[in-house]
């Protein structure tokens, strides 16, 4: 085994390590980063690995959580078993939209804009129907214990959080090194070229987009038991597909750790904002400011580092 091999092994363990000597605060800063992550890599099996990019993800995200929360509060479903309900939905949101939007032959801004539209609608509807509970939102009724999703000690979301980031990076290295993998990237350099080789380039879409789907609502469902809460406005917005978005370009589209540099990126650069605003009275308003350093960031990836953070992170790995 070579130093390189052993990077992300002591990556590992630290992560593992970390809510033994930290601080409350950043196990909770942590948590962030390897649940966005796990988001962001929903994003890049579609939009990275298969060149499909969407700006309407958080339609997957949303599903699962309002699925799994209607299955608990509605009809009394165990959290946990609700959990693969919920992917169940959000493959079959993504395989839905996926045959609508490539049997009309849609492609680049065509499909990113038609899923936003599909992100927008959905929350039109959560904000309407009534077993949504409307534009309240749904809460869930706190009950602490591991068999309800629910603990409190937040080090176990940590660990939760960890354990969906892993299962990511095994899903993103499997597809590097699978055929499918190979079909879905053949497909993103060139359709026409990949068809020709006879790669049924309509039905590796549909997979990557459907599996994609499973991913986001996964998120979701955490989502919703950690917070206990779920705000359509939240669940569906476009502020959440822009997020799985930018963690993967900053970090690297189409590769195995990009979607975790871009979150460990973005979340630093949003907890920086939120010390200086709190030491300096002029900037209160964090929000704006973070996303004018989040677009000036993408700004200099997109032009200096077009294959991301990971580029860093490789010469960091041939230099060790």
């Amino acid at each position: 085994m070579t130093r390189q091999d052993l990077l992300p092994g002591l990556a590992l363990v630290a992560a593992i390590a970390l809510p033994l000597v930290a601080p409350g605060y950043l196990v909770d800063v942590g948590m962030l980063v390897f649940f966005l992550a796990f988001i962001g890599q929903s994003w890049n099996i579609s939009g990275g690995f298969a060149g499909q990019t969407s700006f309407g993800h958080a339609v997957f995200f949303g599903t699962g959580a309002y699925t799994s929360t209607i299955l608990q509060i509605t009809f009394g479903w165990n959290p946990w078993l609700a959990w693969p309900a919920a992917m169940l939905a959000g493959a079959i949101v993504g395989w839905i939209i996926a045959v609508l939007s490539f049997r009309a032959g849609l492609r680049g801004s065509y499909f990113a804009l038609i899923t936003l539209a599909f992100a927008e609608a959905f929350r039109i509807l959560a904000n309407s129907l009534p077993f949504t509970h409307g534009g309240l939102g749904m809460l869930i009724k706190a009950d602490p214990r591991p068999a309800n999703f629910q603990f409190r000690d937040p080090i176990w979301f940590y660990y939760l959080a960890l354990g969906l980031c892993i299962v990511s990076l095994l899903i993103a290295w499997q597809l590097t090194r699978g055929r499918f993998g190979a079909r879905l990237v053949a497909v993103r350099e060139n359709e026409d070229a990949a068809r020709a080789l006879g790669i049924d380039v309509f039905a590796e879409k549909v997979k990557a987009l459907s599996l994609s789907g499973a991913i986001a609502a996964a998120g979701g469902t955490f989502y919703a038991q950690k917070y206990l809460y779920i705000d359509p406005n939240i669940a569906f917005g476009v502020d959440k597909s822009i997020e799985m978005l930018l963690v993967t370009m900053v970090g690297g589209a189409g590769t195995i750790f990009g979607p975790l540099l871009g979150a460990f990126a973005l979340t630093g650069i949003n907890e920086a904002t939120r010390a200086l605003a709190s030491v300096v009275p002029a900037l209160k308003n964090v929000q704006p400011l973070s996303l004018i350093v989040y677009g000036v960031m993408l700004i200099l990836i997109v032009g200096r580092l077009p294959d991301g953070l990971t580029v860093l992170f490789r010469r960091i790995r041939r230099h060790a």
